[in-house]
């Protein structure tokens, strides 16, 4: 299993803007079908909120990636 960072600018990002920002998904939509379709955990846990708050620490698993997003002060 491949896990790439992601470095926070911000306190956060909201799960739909990660994909996208991570290059997982093409767009905002792809990104919103995905979600909903339950095809995304956040911290193992299926989430289908696309406003879902994604902070430092927090694991992001969708089709076979795994993101793990690093606030900006622990780089």
């Amino acid at each position: 299993m491949m896990v790439e960072e992601f470095i926070l600018r911000d306190d956060f990002i909201k799960l739909g803007q990660l994909l996208k920002a991570a290059g997982l998904v093409d767009s905002g939509v792809e990104a919103k079908a995905v979600i909903v379709d339950g095809q995304v955990k956040v911290n193992g846990t299926v989430e289908i909120q696309r406003g879902k708050k994604i902070h430092g620490g927090d694991l992001v698993e969708y089709n076979g990636n795994t993101i793990k997003v690093v606030s900006r002060q622990d780089v």
